[in-house]
């Protein structure tokens, strides 16, 4: 087995998405966190300063650890890997072109391709790397800038905005859509706007950024309905682009959606029997867990199995502060095929929740009114993106919301939120006020 590879091991998610940025947050959380310590029962000595420089160093020790471990695992595992740009010359060889000059053909029964994607570049916004950014030159940033524009409130554009706010960055935010994380559910996106608004975030939905020129304090943002913002630099988050240019995918016939991703089967097969496309450059989902789902079923139907991939009960995780966790249906689109009862119950009644002063958020349990099935399970708060895993295996396990709640959860912790959300849908939850 082989592996061709460009860039360091690990990808996107490795070098500039993922552990790169949870790795920063960490950080911002920490300063955060060290500027209330007195809701600690704590007195700094003097106030906390943050060091930019240092939290990067502190990244990119994690990253390249962990880059340094897949090289590692590949060893173990009798893993070749060819450092280069690898290119279809035929349906069973690629060729590794390396930075030095050299060609390497490698025959092979099957092929999988895991090339991924990379940020999508707005003729309106061209990327410069100084003034107008992706989030690629945030994460290698030598200073942050006092004012911060995100055109986008989607899952990065979110992100980003609750980590430099955080770390004392005036950020403005547009959005076109009704609400930041337009893709959640809509309780999950109030919940998230109201906690942007604590961190003095102004964000603004439903307008469109129509310009971006030079400006007194680096850029001005013209907005539709005639506003103006002004900031420093500009981070565009507005979707991505899929890496299969220059792949030899015309030499051997792989064929292409209209956006440029690479359509596959459930077996994740391209129109090449032999070829497969895995991950973001499928662009049906594009996370990194899903990948690697899609990843073991490439695999095992090389190999002779006949595997399907199956997203039901896949959650999703948002790493704002608080986080955000959600798996199955919003309400919104349970609603349309289903007579719905909720449940929710608020971090603020749960002790844990105060003994680690984070109280906000909630959990919303949705399920169907005749049948009880667990349709969808909505977190915002502490530890949302851990919790979310008990939501999505009672989901995939297709439960009924009274088995949910019939599990016995330990005390004192935030999970138990769960347990009884799935209790309130009942109106049985017994920690909430008795609903008139």
């Amino acid at each position: 087995m082989a592996v061709v590879e460009v860039d360091a091991l690990g990808g996107v998610c490795l070098n500039r998405g993922c552990i790169p940025s949870k790795a920063l947050i960490a950080s911002a959380v920490q300063y955060q966190k060290m500027k209330n310590a007195t809701a600690y029962g704590i007195n700094l000595a003097a106030p906390p300063v943050y060091d930019w420089n240092a939290m990067m160093v502190r990244k990119n020790k994690i990253v390249n650890g962990l880059v340094g471990g897949i090289s590692h695992l590949f060893k173990s595992h009798g893993v070749d890997h060819y450092s280069g740009y690898g290119r279809l010359t035929s349906k069973t060889e690629v060729t590794v072109f390396g930075e030095d000059g050299s060609e390497t053909k490698l025959q092979a029964d099957n092929i999988i391709l895991a090339t991924g994607s990379r940020s999508l570049a707005i003729p309106t916004f061209p990327f410069d790397g100084s003034r107008i950014l992706n989030s690629d030159h945030l994460l290698e940033a030598t200073n942050l800038p006092e004012s911060l524009l995100i055109i986008g409130a989607g899952v990065i554009g979110c992100e980003w905005a609750f980590m430099v706010s955080m770390l004392d960055v005036k950020v403005t935010m547009v959005e076109m859509l009704d609400h930041a994380l337009p893709m959640e559910d809509t309780d999950t996106s109030k919940l998230i706007e109201r906690e942007l608004k604590k961190l003095k975030v102004k964000l603004h939905t439903s307008v469109k950024v129509e310009a971006v020129t030079s400006g007194p304090q680096g850029v001005t943002a013209k907005l539709s309905g005639d506003k103006t913002v002004e900031a420093n630099q500009v981070l565009v988050s507005v979707g991505r682009a899929y890496n299969t240019e220059d792949l030899g995918l015309e030499v051997v016939g792989v064929k292409l959606n209209k956006d440029g991703s690479i359509p596959t089967t459930k077996e994740m097969r391209t129109n090449i029997r032999n070829i497969f496309a895995i991950g973001d450059v499928r662009g049906e989902i594009l996370l990194a867990y899903t990948a690697t789902h899609d990843g073991t079923v490439a695999v095992d139907n090389a190999l002779g199995a006949k595997e399907k991939i199956d997203y039901n009960g896949v959650p999703s995780v948002i790493f704002t502060h608080p986080e955000v966790g959600s798996v199955g249906l919003t309400e919104k689109a349970a609603s349309e095929k289903h007579d719905i009862a909720i449940g929710k119950f608020p971090l603020r009644a749960l002790g844990k929740a105060h003994a680690e002063n984070e109280i906000a958020g909630e959990v919303k349990v949705i399920g169907d009114k005749k049948s009880d099935q667990l349709l969808g399970v909505h977190v915002v708060g502490l530890h949302a993106a851990e919790i979310i895993h008990t939501a999505a295996l009672a989901v995939r396990s297709k439960m009924k919301v009274s088995q949910l709640g019939s599990m016995v959860f330990g005390h004192p912790v935030i999970s138990e939120a769960i347990m009884e959300a799935a209790h309130d849908l009942h109106g049985m939850s017994v920690h909430l006020a008795k609903k008139k």
